[in-house]
């Protein structure tokens, strides 16, 4: 294949926006942010799994305390019943009275168990809704942390997105100056070889993989015509000469 050596030459500037774009790319796709977010959000779902189980035991010993306070009602209810027969004492034998009184005294101590359960259901709901505020102000602040760390991710990737346009419209200009046969087969190469399809050939060096061309062929690529496109015999890509080259 033959190119006229600006053609040629012009590559060079290709490829230095097709690398820039690359690493554009990169650079957008390993944001810092990216697993700053990640790691927050992890956070962020065991706290909130975390609220959403001391809210719901805040929610169950509530009910639990509920049920324990009626029931203590009804037992109160019923001796103060009892003990009302007790002192009018109407109609009822002494053996009676006597049942009467045990069975106070047995709701009295009925009362008193269920009184230390309304206790202990309380100091339990009460726990329950310390850790729920404390996980609730939590939450708070690492949603926070997430939310300051997406506006600085989206700021970081807007960025890179203007200049990634700005870049691409550079390239559509510089690709539609370079023969459509010689950009065919940069291109092919710039996929093949890891986004690099040209290189300088600087002080008998190839800049695609860093070696230096053995002697014969790099007499081969002296004796080339100046228009000829030559390709470096290590990883193929185009060999693109200037005046640095040492020929």
């Amino acid at each position: 294949m033959n190119a006229a050596p600006a053609d040629q030459i012009r590559l060079l500037d290709l490829q230095a926006l097709d690398t820039r774009l690359g690493q554009l790319a990169h650079k957008r796709k390993n944001l810092p942010e990216h697993a700053e977010i990640a790691s927050l959000e992890a956070d962020l779902t065991q706290h909130r799994d975390l609220l959403v189980a001391a809210q719901t035991e805040e929610s169950d010993t509530a009910r639990e305390q509920s049920k324990a306070e009626s029931d203590v009602d009804q037992v109160r209810q019923r001796a103060a019943r009892d003990q009302q027969r007790l002192d009018t004492g109407v109609g009822m034998s002494a053996k009676d009275l006597e049942n009467l009184q045990r069975e106070i005294a047995s709701l009295a101590k009925r009362q008193g168990d269920l009184e230390d359960v309304v206790l202990e259901v309380m100091e339990r709901r009460e726990s329950a809704q310390e850790r729920a505020t404390e996980l609730t102000a939590r939450v708070g602040s690492v949603q926070a942390k997430v939310d300051d760390a997406v506006a600085r991710r989206d700021g970081a990737t807007a960025e890179i997105d203007a200049e990634v346009a700005s870049v691409t419209k550079e390239r559509e200009i510089v690709a539609g100056s370079v023969p459509a046969d010689l950009l065919k087969l940069y291109d092919k190469l710039r996929v093949k070889e890891g986004g690099v399809g040209a290189a300088r050939l600087y002080q008998r060096r190839c800049e695609g993989c860093r070696v230096e061309l053995d002697i014969t062929a790099f007499n081969e690529v002296r004796a080339a015509a100046a228009d000829a496109v030559v390709r470096c015999e290590n990883c193929t890509r185009i060999l693109v000469r200037t005046s640095e080259s040492g020929l």
